[in-house]
C-alpha cells in the first residue's frame, strides 16, 4: 500500500510539473504580473484539477470515456480557448520598463475561472485523471474515499508545482530590460501554449 502510494505522489508530481498548459500560464502570469497578483490563477487550476480528479474518480470517468462525442467536443472546446489565451498573452507587450508600470494588452491577470477552465476543457487533464483513477483505486475502499484522495493528492501537486513555474516567470522578468524583449517572451509563452493544443488531438 505504502509503495502505491508514492507512486501515487510521484505520478502527481511528474503530470502536474511537466511542461503543459497550465505551466506556461503559470510562467507567463509570474512574468506578467508577479506571484502574488498571480495566486487568484494558481489557485483556479489547483482546485480545478483536484475537483476534475475527484469527479472522475467518483464514477463520471467511465461515463467520459465511452463517449467519443464528448472527447471531440472537449478537444474542440478547449483547443478555441487556449488558443484565446495564447493570444491574449503574444499580445502583451510587458511593464513599461522606462516608466515602471504596467502596460500591454491585460489590464489584470487571469482568475479562479479561467484557471478552472483550463483544466476542465482539457481532455488531456481528463485523460489524465481516468487513468489515475483506475490504477490507484486500490489504495480506497470506495468511490468516495478514492474521490477525496485523488483530489487532494492532484491539487496540492499543483499548486506547489504551479507556484514554482510562475516563481520561475517572476525571475525571468525581472531580467527583461526592454519593451522588445517583452515582446519575444510573451511571443514565445504564447505559441508554447499553442503547441501545448498538439496532444490533446493525439
Amino acid at each position: 500500500m505504502s509503495e502505491l502510494f508514492l507512486s501515487l505522489l510521484i505520478f502527481a508530481a511528474v503530470a502536474t510539473g511537466s511542461p503543459g498548459g497550465a505551466t506556461t500560464l503559470a510562467t507567463a502570469s509570474g512574468a506578467q504580473f508577479g506571484l502574488q497578483r498571480s495566486l487568484r490563477l494558481l489557485a483556479g487550476v489547483s482546485l480545478g484539477l483536484a475537483m476534475l480528479m475527484a469527479v472522475v474518480a467518483g464514477g463520471l470517468g467511465s461515463l467520459v470515456a465511452a463517449w467519443p462525442q464528448f472527447q471531440l467536443g472537449l478537444r474542440l472546446v478547449g483547443s478555441a480557448y487556449l488558443l484565446w489565451l495564447a493570444w491574449t498573452i503574444a499580445r502583451q507587450a510587458g511593464p513599461d520598463v522606462d516608466a515602471g508600470v504596467e502596460g500591454g494588452a491585460a489590464a489584470a491577470p487571469l482568475g479562479v475561472a479561467a484557471g478552472a477552465l483550463l483544466l476542465w476543457l482539457n481532455p488531456k487533464a481528463w485523460s489524465m485523471a481516468v487513468a489515475a483513477a483506475g490504477a490507484y483505486a486500490g489504495l480506497a475502499g470506495n468511490a468516495a474515499v478514492l474521490a477525496l484522495l485523488l483530489g487532494a493528492v492532484f491539487g496540492l501537486a499543483a499548486a506547489v508545482s504551479l507556484t514554482l513555474w510562475c516563481t520561475g516567470g517572476a525571475w525571468l522578468a525581472r531580467r527583461l530590460q526592454t519593451r522588445r524583449q517583452w515582446r519575444a517572451l510573451n511571443l514565445v509563452l504564447g505559441l508554447l501554449l499553442v503547441a501545448s493544443i498538439v496532444p490533446m488531438w493525439r
